[in-house]
């Protein structure tokens, strides 16, 4: 258990073990989560990762992508059918 202490202005200083755990680097940005009577502090990073993460899940089964050169190979087509909208047919 780390402790730190409140200031004045409300700040704090996090605890050099808390920042290596959390990945926290100087300008991150960090989140509070409300749980019941508990708050979660966490990297905001992290938490916003896991989120898309979650959102995504089942999608690359969907699309029927199976590896890394599925994905490649998708974003290649994607771009390729960009580029026809906007410079093939604008004569």
């Amino acid at each position: 258990m780390e402790i730190a202490k409140v200031t004045s202005k409300g700040q704090i200083t996090i605890p050099i073990d808390i920042r290596k755990k959390l990945n926290l680097k100087d300008g991150d940005k960090v989140i509070f989560i409300e749980e019941g009577d508990k708050i979660i502090f966490a990297n905001a990073a992290k938490v916003a990762f896991m989120n898309i993460q979650k959102a995504f899940e089942g999608e690359a089964e969907r699309l029927g992508l199976k590896n890394e050169q599925d994905v490649v190979d998708m974003v290649n087509e994607i771009r390729e059918e960009m580029w026809k909208e906007r410079y093939e047919n604008n004569d």
